[in-house]
């Protein structure tokens, strides 16, 4: 039991068909990649999957594990109301996970719900993961404005409470990278963004997750990226568990880097 396998995945609405209507062919690697992350979650057939995500409520100074027994959402905002989602929160491992923080003086929990719809950054790894596994549980859990040192103890709390419960788990690190990678994409070119995608890809390649919390501030800054921090949360919760890495892929098709990778846990 304990953490089975964690994977960094992107969160861009394009890759949903529904969504893309034929644009998500040009960024097929991406889709490939899902699509094996997918097969191997079902392979694992996991109780609970958790998932950090940049877009669900974040705070200054504290993390939000989200509350109750569940939530739905869907994709109405990127114009496809019909891609919905109704997901059941394992309620007693965010309760495990609240009560380790609150005994470690970690800033998290369940206050502060502003909003209890799923947000993208998670609906786009389930629309994947759900078309070949859907028998589990999931925990919903926010980055925060705290240090990166501060996310990687996080990460070490959750993986504590998992390892108590017995769960079988994957984790999600939801994320995408720089958003200023091309002159014609959303947020225009700036060199950091290039920068930062390298050097996160190559620490990934690497197996170093402790790398990641050296990443300077202003890189992170310019490179306007989305998911440091949930990475940073994983590495906590991989810390001293025999894991491996490897790249699925990795584009930038539209300016936005998009990075895939699996991290098996086990010898």
């Amino acid at each position: 039991m304990g953490i089975q396998a964690a994977f960094v995945l992107p969160h861009p609405p394009i890759a949903v068909a529904e969504v893309g209507r034929g644009d998500e062919k040009e960024i097929q690697p991406t889709l490939d990649s899902f699509q094996k992350v997918a097969e191997e979650i079902a392979s694992l057939k996991p109780d609970t999957i958790i998932i950090t995500s940049p877009h669900s409520v974040m705070y200054r100074d504290y993390f939000h594990i989200s509350p109750g027994n569940g939530a739905t959402g869907n994709l109405g905002m990127f114009r496809a109301p019909q891609v919905s989602f109704d997901e059941e929160y394992d309620i007693e491992l965010t309760q495990v996970i609240c009560d380790m923080c609150e005994r470690e003086r970690l800033p998290a929990g369940m206050a502060g719900e502003r909003d209890p719809f799923l947000d993208h950054g998670v609906m786009v790894p389930l629309y994947f993961i759900e078309k070949e596994y859907r028998d589990f549980k999931l925990v919903r859990i926010g980055l925060s404005g705290l240090p990166l040192e501060v996310h990687r103890q996080f990460g070490k709390v959750i993986r504590e409470a998992i390892d108590k419960l017995g769960r079988k788990v994957v984790l999600i690190a939801s994320g995408d990278l720089s958003h200023c990678q091309k002159e014609d994409g959303p947020y225009g070119y700036a060199p950091e963004g290039p920068k930062y995608d390298k050097l996160l890809m190559e620490t990934m390649a690497d197996g170093d997750l402790s790398k990641l919390l050296g990443f300077p501030s202003d890189l992170l800054d310019a490179s306007m990226e989305c998911g440091h921090r949930s990475f940073c949360i994983m590495a906590g919760a991989l810390e001293g568990l025999p894991y491996k890495t490897q790249v699925l892929s990795h584009e930038a098709t539209f300016g936005v880097g998009y990075g895939i990778v699996r991290l098996p846990v086990g010898n």
